[in-house]
């Protein structure tokens, strides 16, 4: 108990991050911001008041994470993957960080970064990362491959997370690789794919897997 309330302080303080690095440049930030890139990297800019919308997302996370256990009628399965699921709030943490610095820098210095390569280096990662975990967690309503035939079955569901954190760790490799493409639609273009091969093929098995077994 001791180390997860820890955990959870840490995660909780992580989540305050983005929102006061908003607070802290908000008088310096023009009146409009950039909130948005499309595909080919071209800027969407919006009201800078949107930027708490941002930021207080990762407060808004920080406070479902640890509640979806509690409501997840398999929540003692949580118990069997729980220091991987926090390590995953913390990483989700980071992640919005670094989604409302890149808005934040971009604002401040307009073309400092190149914000499309970041993107794919950083989804990159966390599909990687998610890649790395999957198959560590547990049958659950929330979190995972979560179809018809994984929720009926713990070896469908095992054997499916096998396979899903394979497909999403490669997608992530393929990911950061495509980072050094200089053409943006091809970049998020590949990206896309990877992410989409990473979904489809793992439910499909699960079916097949669940035809075999019946």
């Amino acid at each position: 108990m001791k180390k997860t309330t820890k955990m959870q302080i840490f995660i909780s303080i992580l989540s305050l991050l983005p929102l006061v690095l908003v607070l802290a440049v908000y008088s310096k930030l023009p009146d409009k911001v950039p909130i948005q890139w499309d595909f080919g990297g071209k800027v969407g800019y919006d009201d800078k008041s949107k930027l708490f919308i941002i930021a207080i997302m990762s407060i808004v996370f920080a406070i479902l994470f640890p509640l979806l256990p509690k409501i997840d009628p398999k929540k003692k399965n949580y118990d069997k993957f729980s220091s991987s699921y926090q390590i995953f709030q913390v990483f989700m943490m980071f992640f919005m960080l670094f989604m409302t610095a890149i808005c934040v820098i971009e604002a401040l210095r307009p073309n400092t970064l190149n914000v499309s390569m970041l993107v794919c280096i950083i989804v990159g990662i966390l599909f990687a990362f998610i890649g790395n975990m999957m198959p560590r967690f547990r049958s659950n309503w929330f979190c995972g491959i979560r179809t018809p035939w994984t929720m009926s079955s713990d070896e469908n569901w095992t054997k499916t997370h096998r396979l899903g954190g394979k497909m999403f760790f490669t997608a992530g490799i393929i990911t950061l690789f495509s980072a050094l493409i200089p053409n943006e639609y091809f970049r998020f273009g590949i990206m896309m794919t990877a992410l989409m091969i990473a979904c489809i093929v793992p439910s499909v098995y699960s079916y097949l897997l669940y035809k075999k077994t019946k």
